[in-house]
């Protein structure tokens, strides 16, 4: 176990992304405060209490959705809660990722946690173990609608059934907790339905989704920086007097970025008159960058409430006298759908300019270097290829930008007759986002490959000189033609793991 791992995430109070993302992606441990034990044990009093008292509450001892009036005694309360996970485990296809599957359990935590689903805390505290000892669960990724199946999948496995992988293996949910020194656990009234209900899988890879769109974003003014300098542009177009007579907040501090980047250029100080006026793609960076990343910033503030908000339905509102089942809709996942599919668009559009600028800097019409940024081109195709590569990533973008959420399918016997689709906008999301890393890292190698055409004398920037010097070790100099495919993969790590905005900020200190 990491040192990372021994400090741990400590649920209870407010989680930020960051925390979020090491617990699924980098398996930080997990543990509970003591008032995350105490919300959980109180609102498991109180429904027991309620159901000792005969009260009819929805998902407790009632049936779901369309079949809400149908009563269930109390000796049948526990088989219903095996039946609704079964019933429910029905998406099909291919299964998610890892982190995708941990980022789910780890959203069950936070929704059930904050002390309103009537939850035991014996429950939550084998996800919790599963989390800490690496069980992942096998969930097939289609067919959700916004929340139910998946989760299903995942609960399955606390009873046994299903399947789940550990140390790489997939098996049998009962051999995967016999190897993690578990056992399978009995579920009882109202816990198979909080389980499974929510928004805690669009929240959970959307939130993946979107902390890398924010890394991608804040990667893709180092990159515009860089291709702007090596290809002569003015930065007199990111002067701040004309930022401040159009104050959006995230256009000004995208100009300010990159004339950080540029500040100690030689190449961009001796090309501020080179020409008059660049093309767009060159001269709106901060307009468009900006007006991305202020959807992002949007998008993360509604993520920041949701990851630490109860989703639950029915909730059980934690009052002696005046508490109960409320049955309303907050596994509603418009917020969390919206935000994603206005993300996906905003990403898109980076991804759009940066294939343009692409273009500039292997087209010699337009750069002034030699075709395709090699020389002794025609028997040599140098970089003409991976703008093709560019150009069939975004034209997936752009279908994949079509909003999910505008759609609708009614459910569960018209009971659910309006349906989110925020799953979908978080499924997209994630492959939107894998996208645009290769499309920024098909730029970046080609403005790795222009470097050497200008004269010597002038040197880049600090910064510029830190990502080239972070990414020779992985890309050599190309003076013929070459297996690319390597390359492009290696440059898309650097910039997904967050190596290429690590260097940058430690030699110019933290983007906007």
């Amino acid at each position: 176990m990491t040192s990372q791992q021994l400090k741990g995430v400590t649920l209870g109070h407010t989680m930020t992304l960051e925390e979020f993302v090491s617990v699924a992606r980098d398996g930080t441990y997990v543990e509970f405060s003591d008032s995350y034990r105490q919300r959980v044990e109180h609102s498991r009093s109180l429904l027991n209490k309620r159901m000792e008292q005969g009260r009819v509450m929805y998902g407790v001892n009632t049936g779901f959705g369309a079949l809400s009036t149908q009563v269930i005694s109390t000796d049948q309360t526990k088989q219903l809660q095996r039946n609704i996970l079964l019933s429910h485990a029905a998406s099909v296809g291919e299964p998610l990722e890892e982190e995708c599957v941990r980022a789910i359990m780890l959203m069950v935590l936070q929704n059930l946690g904050q002390g309103y689903s009537g939850v035991q805390l014996r429950t939550l505290e084998m996800y919790r173990e599963l989390l800490n000892r690496g069980v992942t669960p096998f969930v097939p990724r289609e067919g959700s609608v916004g929340y139910l199946n998946v989760e299903a999948h995942i609960a399955l496995v606390l009873l046994g059934e299903g399947k789940a992988c550990i140390e790489g293996e997939v098996m049998p949910s009962k051999d995967a907790l016999a190897k993690a020194g578990l056992e399978p656990v009995e579920l009882a009234a109202k816990e198979g339905l909080a389980l499974i209900n929510g928004t805690t899988s669009p929240t959970a890879i959307g939130a993946l989704a979107l902390y890398d769109m924010v890394k991608a974003a804040k990667s893709a003014d180092i990159i515009a920086a860089m291709t702007l300098e090596v290809l002569r542009g003015t930065t007199r177009a990111l002067d701040d007097r004309l930022m401040s007579v159009r104050p959006h907040e995230q256009q000004r501090n995208t100009a300010s970025n990159i004339r950080r980047m540029l500040e100690d250029s030689m190449i961009a100080r001796q090309s501020i008159d080179h020409r008059l006026q660049d093309a767009l793609s060159i001269r709106a960076i901060p307009q468009l960058h900006g007006a991305a990343k202020k959807t992002l910033y949007d998008a993360l503030s509604t993520f920041e409430i949701e990851m630490n908000a109860c989703c639950d339905n029915p909730i059980l509102w934690p009052d002696e006298d005046v508490g109960g089942a409320m049955s309303g809709s907050n596994c509603d996942s418009s917020f969390i759908g919206i935000e994603l599919d206005s993300a996906c668009i905003g990403v898109t559009s980076i991804a759009k300019m940066s294939e343009r600028r692409n273009n500039r800097l292997i087209n010699a019409h337009l750069s002034g270097y030699p075709p395709f940024l090699i020389q002794g081109s025609g028997l040599n195709s140098g970089l003409m290829i991976p703008q093709y590569s560019q150009a069939g990533l975004l034209n997936d973008m752009r279908m994949l930008s079509h909003p999910a959420t505008v759609d609708s399918i009614p459910t569960c016997a018209d009971q659910e007759d309006y349906v989110a689709m925020g799953y979908n906008s978080a499924k997209k999301a994630r492959e939107v986002v894998k996208k645009l890393e290769y499309i920024l890292a098909i730029e970046l190698l080609s403005a790795y490959h222009a470097y050497p055409f200008i004269e010597s004398s002038l040197t880049p920037g600090s910064a510029s000189k830190a990502v080239l010097e972070r990414i020779a070790p992985s890309v050599s100099r190309m003076t013929e033609d070459k297996y690319l495919y390597p390359d492009i993969e290696a440059i898309k790590d650097l910039i997904h793991s967050g190596d290429i905005l690590a260097v940058v900020e430690e030699t110019i200190g933290a983007l906007h």
